[in-house]
């Protein structure tokens, strides 16, 4: 007797699939381009600063929308190979170093703060989520710091005993506060992703 066909990487093979076909080095751009044909956290000459911006998905889409009177700058531990575009610039380092050199050639007054920095993993979940949220602590400590007035922060966070601490932080720095999850998350997956708006 025949087996029916497994599907449940359907998803993950269908985004792979349209990522490699739309020159994106990831999967993950897609989640970026739901959170943004939702909540329009971006728009054409905004300033954007990428945290863990490797392997350069989330970099490429954000530039696309900024559009050429925009800028966005990436950062990450792992250097980015992707071609970037002209409206676009990336450094190498560590956000945990409050004195690396790139912070003073960034500057401050960014329009929108992305994060989809993950930890890496260990299988259990509760140091995964431990991990997420010490990521999203200094993510959004980076959002109030160099985020104009009514500036826009999405993060990435795994859930676990502290994401309402988190969800709570975002409440009180923004005037609107989003909890959202893509369908291009693998559905086994604890990510989520916190959406503030409205920087007070």
């Amino acid at each position: 007797m025949k087996t029916k066909p497994q599907k449940k990487n359907m998803w993950q093979d269908h985004y792979t699939r349209q990522a490699k076909k739309e020159q994106y080095p990831a999967r993950s751009v897609y989640k970026l381009q739901e959170i943004q044909e939702k909540f329009k956290v971006m728009r054409p000459g905004a300033r954007v600063l990428d945290l863990g911006c490797s392997p350069g998905s989330w970099l490429l889409y954000a530039a696309k929308v900024v559009g050429a009177a925009g800028h966005v700058a990436g950062i990450d531990l792992k250097p980015v190979t992707e071609k970037i575009p002209s409206n676009a610039s990336v450094y190498t380092g560590d956000i945990f170093d409050d004195a690396a050199p790139f912070w003073a050639r960034l500057g401050e007054r960014f329009d929108v703060v992305l994060s989809d920095m993950a930890p890496n993993t260990t299988g259990d979940s509760g140091v995964d989520a431990a991990r997420s949220f010490r990521l999203c602590e200094a993510a959004l400590l980076t959002a109030l710091t160099r985020l104009s007035p009514g500036g826009g922060f999405v993060c990435k966070i795994f859930q676990g005993e502290d994401f309402e601490t988190m969800v709570g932080e975002v409440k009180r720095h923004f005037g609107k506060h989003k909890i959202f999850k893509p369908q291009s998350c693998r559905k086994a997956s604890k990510e989520i992703y916190l959406i503030g708006m409205e920087k007070k």
